[in-house]
């Protein structure tokens, strides 16, 4: 595999500081764990960051991740107070640090009990939204490599796996054999649970693979790698066997429309318009009843995140 470059967390720390000024606040409390993996590198379950302005953070988790926090702040370059300690240690850390300053906290990742729970051990919190998510929106160089490093593993397996089933090959065959080949291949692991359905199951968009033989039905794979974090999204239409106009017409009213959207995609489109250029062509097909999604979404540390492509 080629070695991936660094990411800049420094960089991203500062990005965020430059937010506060507008969002009225001193600091941010971040709860997301991707959004704390983004700003520090850390992979764990558990953590809550602090970050002020100038170099001023601090990293709160319990005993179980002393040594990973430790260790990937380090490798990540990212330098700030390593508070571990149990539920009401970590609070009483926050609320010390947090005291006498208008904090922000991640309102779309934070549960009633847990805002209930800050506000009682800091004072005032103020709501923010996407602060961290929108720096996230666009990716840098490093961000870039590991994506595309996610689909190339992705598009290899899908090749080798699908070039040998037969028509008495299951979903869920292809599912397992699709994950397993992603890790062998150097991925952490699939991006997400991998998508096998055959027939009228393609119909549902986050179907469940089943040890029901393909056939000769049109089969949907939905799949995806994940490289240091970092996720990849494909989906394809295959079959064992000839299919009829119908079908043939659908997929290619469907590959049109995409190459209609992929044309649009330039820096500073507006992401309905693409959206829109979709469906023309598929209302020109007598297709968009069937369009009942959005057109597409952008990926990265999750599976699904900013930029959306809708109405």
């Amino acid at each position: 595999m080629i070695p991936l470059p660094p990411l800049d967390r420094i960089g991203r720390l500062q990005r965020l500081r430059a937010t506060f000024d507008q969002a009225g606040i001193k600091a941010l409390v971040v709860t997301d764990l991707a959004n704390i993996r983004y700003l520090t590198g850390f992979t764990g379950s558990a953590a809550i960051v602090i970050v002020g302005g100038d170099d001023d953070m601090m990293f709160i988790t319990d005993g179980r991740y002393r040594f990973m926090a430790t260790d990937q702040m380090a490798a990540a370059g990212v330098v700030g107070d390593l508070v571990v300690d149990q539920p009401a240690g970590q609070m009483a850390a926050l609320a010390k640090r947090c005291a006498g300053e208008r904090v922000g906290f991640e309102a779309g990742h934070v549960t009633v009990a847990r805002r209930t729970a800050l506000e009682q051990a800091t004072g005032l919190m103020v709501p923010t939204s996407g602060l961290v998510e929108g720096l996230r929106r666009r990716k840098d160089a490093g961000e870039v490599a590991r994506i595309r490093q996610a689909a190339e593993i992705a598009a290899q397996v899908f090749t080798e796996v699908t070039g040998a089933i037969t028509s008495t090959t299951t979903e869920l065959e292809i599912a397992v054999a699709m994950e397993a080949q992603m890790r062998l291949a150097g991925a952490e692991g699939p991006a997400f649970d991998t998508i096998v359905a055959a027939g009228p199951n393609g119909a549902n968009a986050h179907a469940e693979p089943a040890s029901v033989a393909v056939g000769t039905m049109p089969v949907v794979v939905d799949f995806g790698a994940t490289v240091d974090g970092y996720r990849s999204d494909t989906t394809r239409t295959i079959a064992t066997g000839a299919v009829g106009a119908e079908i043939a017409e659908a997929w290619a009213a469907v590959h049109a429309a995409q190459q209609a959207g992929v044309a649009l995609l330039t820096a500073g489109r507006p992401t309905h318009e693409i959206d829109h250029a979709c469906r023309r062509v598929l209302a020109e097909a007598g297709l968009e009843e069937h369009f009942s999604t959005g057109t597409g979404h952008g990926v990265g540390l999750v599976i699904h995140e900013d930029p959306f492509i809708r109405r």
